[in-house]
């Protein structure tokens, strides 16, 4: 499978197959076209045939010349020949026996807090509520939910702990308890927590600072941009934005942590469709590594991104990709999370085929110990999996969880996109299309956007 696209003057060519990105010149894009056209894919290396040749040749040779259109073929060949063009889809039967692969759990995201002291305009976790009730997890509940990590991780050495919420510093004294119990169970089991927060930043000060550069690995810092839009969208109960108290205090995080990883994390809508600008702001602040997502809302919401706002939104992600660029050849660049991109070795071929590992790598626990397959399926009881005591019961749903992979959607069977987003997200398939195997189409939309910028991006920087 071949895909092909060209972003700020760079003809890009992508088989899809063996994950190959080439930077070509025009007549090598065209005439790679007309190939992908005559000849989809290969079962195995061989010669051009005569008649697709022929055919490259008559039809490019007006516009470029014999001799280039030549030197293109001779290309076409040795990409063929090197197994870089054209190729076969070698995964296609990798997936058939995921329902049978032993369930091994990597991850926990600990809902510490169902409570938060913002009142974010778009929190699909009603204010920390989860459609439910406002509670805090107590130690004890917390201290099992490890325990059943440490006890289905199986030989896996490196475990991932995420404090979530709500707002998780309404309950900082229980964090600093799990995080002194997990590190307690260590040595003895043989494993190493990566524990990671997310925070609004509210409650941040000084102590909780120095101690998150102790122990957190990361650190996600919730802001949605430029003051005008983060006090819209994340203001407290009473109305007030929330900007001017936690940017002072998120920049001075920023600072002490070093080199330590963070990123601050934003949410664009409808209402800052130039979230460009967003980015940015970040990047002047003084942060260094930033995301912004779209919205994820019910159609009636009227901050929700709809279809007919994708072309701005496609112009403002090339926007940012050229300023991603041109600050990163002036050295102030910054880490942009939706531009990361490993063109030499990306994730290993069950990750890629099977994406976050929700409903069974990875799982989200409540205040109460009860088990969902992740954060945003929480409260939805038709995905209630078990929880810290029995563990997982419902192994049904486990097991639906298990086939959630991009050949099991018809939508991502013949994307281009499916190494690289695996996929996409389980919980947007249901909530617009009540099934975990379809696809969120705007976000498949932005996301296979957002993968071209990057590839460009990384042949624009090669340059240098």
């Amino acid at each position: 499978m071949i895909h092909q696209y060209i972003n700020n003057g760079f003809h890009i060519i992508m088989d899809v197959n063996s994950g190959s990105v080439h930077s070509v010149d025009p007549v090598m894009y065209d005439a790679v076209a007309i190939v992908a056209e005559r000849v989809p894919e290969l079962a195995e290396p061989e010669k051009l045939s005569e008649e697709v040749a022929r055919e490259v040749m008559e039809r490019l040779s007006p516009t470029y010349g014999e001799a280039e259109v030549q030197e293109a073929l001779d290309e076409i060949q040795y990409l063929i020949d090197a197994e870089e063009l054209l190729t076969t889809d070698q995964y296609h039967d990798y997936v058939v026996d995921f329902k049978k692969r032993k369930t091994v759990v990597k991850a926990l995201c600990l809902h510490i807090a169902h409570d938060c002291n913002l009142a974010c305009q778009y929190c699909f976790a009603e204010e920390g509520e989860y459609h439910g009730r406002r509670a805090l997890m107590s130690f004890e509940v917390g201290k099992k939910a490890l325990d059943f990590l440490i006890a289905n991780s199986g030989n896996r050495r490196n475990l991932e702990v995420d404090f979530f919420g709500g707002e998780p510093l309404m309950n900082w004294e229980v964090v600093k308890q799990l995080v002194e119990y997990g590190r307690s169970k260590e040595k003895e089991y043989n494993k190493n927590f990566r524990f990671t927060m997310t925070t609004n930043g509210v409650l941040l000060n000084d102590e909780i600072m120095d101690y998150c550069n102790r122990e957190m690995s990361n650190v996600v810092l919730s802001l949605d941009g430029r003051k005008e839009v983060n006090d819209k969208m994340r203001p407290f109960r009473g109305g007030k934005g929330s900007y001017d108290l936690i940017v002072p205090k998120f920049q001075k995080f920023a600072e002490m942590r070093g080199d330590r990883d963070y990123y601050v994390r934003g949410t664009f809508t409808r209402h800052n469709l130039d979230f460009s600008k967003d980015v940015t702001e970040f990047a002047d602040l003084g942060f260094r590594s930033m995301s912004i997502e779209p919205v994820v809302a019910a159609p009636e919401e009227e901050y929700a991104i709809r279809e007919e706002d994708l072309p701005q939104i496609m112009e403002e992600y090339d926007h940012l990709a050229e300023e991603y660029i041109k600050r990163k050849k002036e050295g102030r660049g910054f880490n942009f999370f939706h531009f990361n991109i490993d063109l030499n070795q990306g994730p290993c071929v069950a990750k890629r085929l099977s994406g976050c590992g929700s409903g069974t790598e990875y799982l989200a626990v409540t205040p109460w110990g009860d088990l969902y397959p992740c954060h945003q399926f929480v409260g939805q009881e038709e995905f209630l999996l078990g929880n810290v005591d029995t563990g997982v019961t419902n192994e049904r749903i486990r097991d639906e969880f298990k086939l959630c992979n991009v050949y099991a959607k018809d939508k991502c069977r013949n994307c281009f996109a499916r190494f690289y987003c695996s996929g996409g997200c389980a919980a947007n398939s249901y909530n617009f299309h009540g099934s975990i195997t379809d696809a969120y189409d705007i976000g498949c939309a932005m996301q296979k956007k957002r993968i071209e910028c990057a590839i460009m991006i990384k042949a624009a920087l090669a340059e240098d």
